[in-house]
């Protein structure tokens, strides 16, 4: 009877052993679901070859102003309107793609698809009035106003300490900003990260500082003076810089490597170890059975 009574106890004590094995597999497999979600979120709105753009437009892009007087930091483009007047206006870091059909194609059509992205986004918070976002500190999520957004001052936008934050506003109608207003990041929040979408037409008032991807179906407008970290992509009209403006295509920091400016990982890691994972905690279920332990491990009440 000692005997029985030993190896009773050791199979309980394995079964235990095992039953908690299990609970951190499942842990473990939560936490890759995630992280994968987490990443998802983060591919929301995809740019595509976009990203490579700093100026991007339908019908045309014009730059007035003195010689030089602007500058671009980034691939430029329209499609199908193959017009760029006032090129000599603006010191260009980048690439002039009009020419390039193929190049030009994919691109519009990227942005046809990032546009119906972020406008389908559903909302987390909607206004159903003309929303003035200046002196407002939004946290990351998605903000619908059923007419237009306006920027009097500053909006803030704050990341919250997540470099991965997704910031969406749409705008149904248009996207105003008065002069000298500015967007501003904080808590890590990131330029390439944040997307106006905008159902008609943005016009950024002159000395504007703004921080983020404007992705307006018809035209954008920078009037003198504004500065933009981001994108200005304009899916069927024209891009307006009436001069003296700055326009920087912004680079997603994800920390350290590659300069800090490594591209986000896609997913693929996570899913390779979550799958592995799923597989040890389902060879760990066939098993039990075969050596005599229970299907299932006891609930612990706390």
């Amino acid at each position: 009877m000692k005997r029985a009574s030993t190896l009773h106890t050791t199979e309980n004590e394995t079964h235990a052993a095992i039953c908690g094995i299990e609970r951190i597999l499942k842990g473990l497999i939560l936490a890759t679901g995630i992280l994968l979600c987490h990443n998802a979120t983060a591919q929301l709105v995809p740019l595509g070859s976009d990203a490579n753009f700093a100026v991007l437009a339908g019908a045309g892009i014009t730059v007035a102003g003195a010689a030089g007087s602007s500058a671009i930091t980034g691939n430029i483009g329209t499609y199908p309107t193959l017009s760029v007047t006032g090129l000599g206006n603006v010191i260009l870091t980048g690439v002039n793609e009009t020419a390039n059909t193929g190049v030009m194609i994919t691109a519009k059509n990227d942005l046809v698809t990032a546009f119906n992205a972020a406008a389908a986004a559903p909302a987390t918070t909607s206004y159903i009035a003309p929303q003035d976002l200046g002196g407002k500190i939004l946290l990351p999520g998605v903000y619908n106003d059923s007419s237009s957004f306006g920027i009097t001052g500053t909006l803030t936008l704050n990341g919250n300490g997540n470099a991965n934050a997704i910031f969406i506003i749409q705008a149904d109608s248009s996207l105003i900003t008065a002069s000298d207003s500015a967007v501003d990041l904080i808590g890590g929040a990131q330029a390439d990260n944040v997307f106006f979408v905008v159902g008609s037409s943005a016009t950024l008032g002159s000395g504007t500082d703004f921080e983020g991807n404007i992705l307006a179906y018809a035209n954008i407008t920078a009037n003198t003076g504004v500065t933009v970290d981001g994108r200005l992509l304009a899916e069927t009209d024209a891009v307006n810089l009436d001069g003296s403006d700055t326009i920087n295509e912004s680079i997603l920091n994800v920390g350290p490597g590659n300069g800090g400016n490594a591209m986000p990982d896609t997913g693929s890691t996570f899913l390779l170890l979550g799958s592995g994972l799923a597989a040890l905690f389902a060879f760990g279920r066939r098993l039990s059975p075969l050596v005599g332990w229970p299907q299932k491990c006891p609930v612990v009440n706390p």
